[in-house]
């Protein structure tokens, strides 16, 4: 069974990715699309903010980043093209992930095998558990932050992070 133990040093370990694959990064590098329908490295960070965010508000924890409108990174929204209204610099999403880390951490720490087993009333899908939307979320999460190796190649950094 996946403990919360876990799931925090998944998280902690999908930031430490995150901060090695920004590292050297511009904004402007940040804002690169790819020849594709996808999005750029700055909108992925975000979202997966906004994403962390939500888990904490279906944990019942205060969300950590209430006064940061975090609206351009939601899902379904559209492409990030470059700079604009609501497009947050990639330094200020990096901090606001650190900040929203310790938050998650901490929360956390509060569940229990039995608590995790409480059906999920505050969500979009209140038949799953919180043991279920963790487990999603942490999916979620993980894919995004695999999308960053291509996203800093992208960027014409030519290494391996990963």
């Amino acid at each position: 069974m996946i403990t919360t133990q876990n799931l925090v040093e998944g998280f902690r370990g999908n930031l430490e990715i995150i901060k090695l694959q920004a590292e050297g990064l511009s904004q402007q590098d940040s804002l690169i699309q790819l020849p594709f329908r996808g999005n750029c490295f700055n909108w992925v960070i975000g979202h997966i903010l906004v994403n962390r965010c939500n888990m904490l508000i279906v944990l019942g924890a205060e969300d950590s980043l209430a006064g940061v409108n975090l609206d351009r990174y939601q899902r379904e929204s559209d492409p990030i093209l470059g700079p604009g209204e609501g497009v947050l610099v990639l330094t200020e999403l990096l901090t606001h992930l650190e900040t929203t880390q310790a938050r998650l951490e901490k929360t956390l720490k509060h569940e229990t095998e039995e608590s995790l087993q409480r059906l999920a009333s505050e969500s979009t899908r209140p038949e799953w558990t919180m043991a279920y939307w963790l487990f999603f979320y942490y999916f979620h999460d993980c894919y995004h932050t695999g999308q960053t190796e291509i996203l800093r190649q992208a960027a014409g950094v030519d290494d391996k992070i990963i």
